[in-house]
């Protein structure tokens, strides 16, 4: 891989080098141990192409690595927390090194020695991530899947407060396939009580997020009722889509994928993904920093996440921009609004066309149910 160890730097445009997040967060741990977008979503939103280039928001690398079974020419993973590379190092090497059993094992879903399998990649690992790991032994015995402070929060909303709102039979009963009238029946009568929608609200509210989960600069531009924006979006997850089909929703409720896995760790997937996994390139910095290093016209495919949300609106559209510049006539940029909305801005439209019929029809089918809207955009100049 590389590239791992360059933090790469801003030459002409000293007000983009780095983002605005940076700043404001705390970034010196694993915020996130798994992707929490629907890579699924993201494929058919981007359509890569054997051969196109892709730049992406690393996190935990879930969906960096979904995008390789495309076969491209080469996915550009960044992030500007070094233990988010660090997470994604770990996770392609254990691709390329480890059997598809023990790769689930590794992540925290199969049982096994993961200290033993962390010991089998460590010599393949760069120093700073090594450095990282070996001093996380207790996260490691756990399972990569369980070390972010996301998970962990996921993890006290399983343990510590749903078992006073809903028995482990329940949440069992929660996860069984059913049609769609059966889902809306099983969450009219058993699971959307008054208590549910109260230890929702308090849970899910702004500051108690802002303490456990995300960091509150987070919602720096958000104006709405995050608890009830988010409440919406779950009753939806439990309703109109499958529980059963949802790996998001099992690992919330379950601490482990019950019947489903996100896109990269499916068993069909796995040999695609392996066989392109030397295309993966790993740059510690900002996506800014990135950016002023590719030659105008490079990058085919762009998976945005929801960075735009920690953005002022002057600062989203001075990296919107860059990112044009930086793609190829007909790429795509895909990304989520969570709470804060985002999107291209008017004097941008000779530049960058919407699809929105094709976002709308993908939100509908989205597993990863917190956000508010899907963006594509395709560049058109």
């Amino acid at each position: 891989m590389k590239n791992f160890d360059s933090t790469l730097t801003l030459k002409n445009r000293p007000e983009l080098r780095f983002s605005e997040i940076e700043s404001h967060a705390d970034f010196s741990r694993i915020r996130y141990a798994q992707c929490w977008e629907d890579a699924d979503i993201l494929l058919k939103a981007l359509g890569v192409k054997a051969g196109d280039v892709c730049l992406s928001v690393a996190s935990a690398g879930d969906n960096s690595l979904s995008l390789l079974s495309a076969n491209p020419a080469k996915v550009i993973a960044v992030d500007f927390n070094r233990q988010q590379i660090a997470c994604l190092e770990l996770k392609a090497r254990a691709i390329k090194f480890l059997s598809y059993e023990e790769l689930l094992c590794l992540v925290g879903i199969r049982a096994g020695d993961r200290l033993s399998l962390y010991a089998k990649l460590r010599p393949h690992l760069s120093e700073k991530t090594r450095n990282f790991f070996d001093v996380q032994k207790l996260d490691l015995s756990r399972g990569i899947g369980h070390a972010g402070k996301f998970e962990k929060y996921f993890e006290i909303f399983r343990n510590a407060a749903l078992p006073f709102v809903h028995s482990k039979e329940t949440c069992d009963a929660l996860l069984i396939k059913r049609d769609s009238e059966e889902r809306r029946r099983f969450f009219d009568e058993q699971w959307n009580t008054p208590k549910w929608r109260t230890l929702f609200r308090m849970f899910f509210s702004r500051k108690v997020m802002g303490l456990l989960g995300r960091d509150p600069a987070f919602f720096q531009y958000v104006q709405t009722d995050v608890a009830q924006a988010i409440l919406d979006r779950t009753e939806y997850a439990l309703t109109a889509l499958d529980p059963s089909e949802n790996p998001y929703m099992q690992w919330i409720l379950k601490g482990t994928y019950v019947s489903a896995l996100p896109h990269y760790l499916r068993r069909e997937n796995y040999e695609k993904i392996k066989a392109n996994i030397d295309k993966l390139e790993l740059h510690v910095g900002s996506i800014e920093s990135v950016l002023e290093d590719l030659p105008p016209g490079t990058v085919d495919k762009f998976n945005l996440s929801d960075i735009f949300e920690y953005m002022s609106m002057d600062n989203y559209h001075k990296l919107l921009s860059s990112l044009v510049l930086a793609g190829r006539t007909g790429g795509r940029l895909v990304y989520w609004n969570m709470l804060a909305p985002r999107s291209r801005p008017e004097k941008m439209a000779p530049v960058l066309t919407p699809h929105n019929e094709l976002a709308e029809q993908l939100h509908k089918e989205d597993k990863a149910f917190f956000y508010s809207k899907l963006v594509i955009e395709e560049i058109t100049c």
